[in-house]
């Protein structure tokens, strides 16, 4: 895996705390999607688990993979006993158990694309749903976004992960809906927006970026000097667009 997909684990606690959690509504889209019952499901890169709590508590029974060993304790903190936890990349998962949902929750875009889809087929029974999740949480304020770039621009041309496919921003369809669609094991591919805004206060602003990998990649004492700087841009409070892209897609039967 990439090393920024393992980055994470360092800043575990703080990924808890300031990466916000998701709204109900996706789970019920995610069911309502399915249109049959949903009782099994694998999370893929799992993280701390925000995902995972959302689905145990509609009753999904959740085998949660995850890659880093601090990520994967950290979520054992916070999920009901009943869920699985499993360490592994999901490269390395082995066909076994199909399961009604695979999905990934900000994590699709750290796995590697050569067998992607044929992998999540395996994991899938005939029918199922696969679903991936996540989005970019960005400051509203132009001006407040601008300040940012500058006092960043030091350290970072950019804190963000571009297309996995190189699809353009301005496109329709979004990845990985664009590979679902050329996909031969999938069929019916959706996508669907839900629109957020969310406040924070600085100091929690630049908590939440502390947990970006490209933050992370840089030295220790690179990092402290970035965030230095962009807290001093930053007004008491911030507003943020953190809309969750939801991409949706079935199994296609054997055949």
């Amino acid at each position: 895996m990439p090393a920024r997909a393992l980055s994470f684990g360092m800043v575990a606690q703080r990924y808890e705390r300031h990466r916000p959690g998701y709204p109900a509504e996706l789970v019920d889209l995610v069911l309502t999607y399915a249109g049959r019952p949903i009782r099994s499901a694998l999370e893929i890169g799992a993280g701390t688990g925000k995902a995972t709590r959302l689905f145990t508590g509609a009753g999904v029974t959740v085998t949660a993979t995850e890659p880093d060993g601090a990520m994967l304790a950290e979520l054992r903190r916070h999920v009901p006993a009943g869920v699985r936890t499993v360490r592994a990349a999901f490269e390395d998962l082995r066909p076994g158990a199909r399961y009604h949902l695979v999905y990934a929750a900000a994590a699709l875009h750290w796995t590697k694309p050569e067998g992607r889809w044929s992998r999540v087929a395996a994991l899938l029974e005939p029918g199922g749903v696969f679903a991936s999740f996540g989005g970019p949480t960005q400051l509203v304020d132009p001006a407040v976004a601008d300040a940012v770039r500058v006092a960043r621009a030091p350290f970072l041309d950019s804190d963000e992960i571009p297309s996995p496919d190189g699809t353009p921003p301005e496109q329709a369809m979004q990845w990985p809906g664009t590979e679902l669609q050329r996909s031969e094991w999938f069929t019916d591919v959706q996508q669907t927006v839900i629109e957020r805004r969310l406040t924070m206060s600085a100091r929690d602003y630049v908590g939440h970026l502390s947990t970006i990998s490209a933050y992370l990649e840089l030295p220790t004492s690179k990092q402290e000097q970035v965030f230095a700087q962009i807290e001093q841009v930053l007004p008491e409070t911030v507003e943020l667009s953190a809309d969750v892209i939801v991409h949706l897609a079935r199994r296609r039967p054997e055949r």
